[in-house]
């Protein structure tokens, strides 16, 4: 989200966050621009926020639907990018899923309807972490090889390291013809204690494990 809002998205795209579990890395993001205040932020999923654990609400900037109910962040921006081209709009639509999402049908009828209508202005980013709420993609439903299955629909696939800012940018910036589907191979909970492993889901971080997150983040003497 980082790379998009600050080096990809031009005054006329749009973002959708299918993944709305994630939007503690939203908020942020858009504090980092300057569209959310440091005292709005420090409200984050507490009593009467406008800052929730799945993104709702008029007052976040350029939400342009409630998302969380995983599968739908497809379907959205599929419609919205047939909408920019059906108009003559220069936009393009970027949206943000989640691995786990791809084992429900709606995803895989949104990349039928994108080919089908040539959405070259579509870019589908997929957080391709191999864990979701009750275990590992796999052990939940074995849907393996996402890139050659979607591949197999006609869109572009891509797949790079999805902690490596520079990589994804690069990725980005691609030139397209059709349907962009971006794998963003991460770890889960990278840098935390709870790293590759369930509990980063959606445990709360301990004091000390936020200590150690923070040690992990700081820059090396090399970098």
């Amino acid at each position: 989200m980082m790379v998009l809002f600050h080096c990809v998205l031009q005054e006329e795209d749009g973002f959708i966050l299918s993944k709305g579990h994630s939007a503690g890395a939203l908020y942020v993001t858009l504090w980092s621009r300057g569209k959310i205040s440091e005292e709005k932020l420090a409200t984050f999923c507490r009593d009467n926020t406008a800052l929730a654990a799945h993104p709702s609400g008029g007052d976040i900037p350029g939400l342009m639907f409630p998302t969380g109910s995983l599968g739908h962040g497809p379907s959205l921006a599929a419609g919205l990018a047939l909408a920019a081209k059906t108009t003559g709009s220069r936009r393009s639509v970027y949206c943000l899923c989640s691995d786990a999402e791809w084992q429900e049908g709606s995803c895989w009828e949104a990349l039928i309807f994108s080919v089908h209508h040539a959405l070259d202005n579509l870019v589908i980013l997929i957080d391709q972490n191999n864990l979701q709420g009750f275990g590992t993609t796999r052990s939940v439903v074995s849907c393996s090889n996402l890139e050659g299955r979607i591949a197999s629909f006609g869109v572009e696939v891509i797949s790079c390291n999805g902690h490596d800012p520079g990589e994804i940018l690069e990725k980005l910036n691609k030139p397209r013809t059709r349907p962009k589907v971006i794998l963003l191979n991460t770890i889960k909970g990278k840098g935390t204690l709870f790293e590759n492993k369930l509990e980063s889901h959606y445990l709360p971080l301990t004091k000390e494990n936020l200590e150690f997150s923070m040690r992990q983040l700081q820059p090396t003497p090399e970098s």
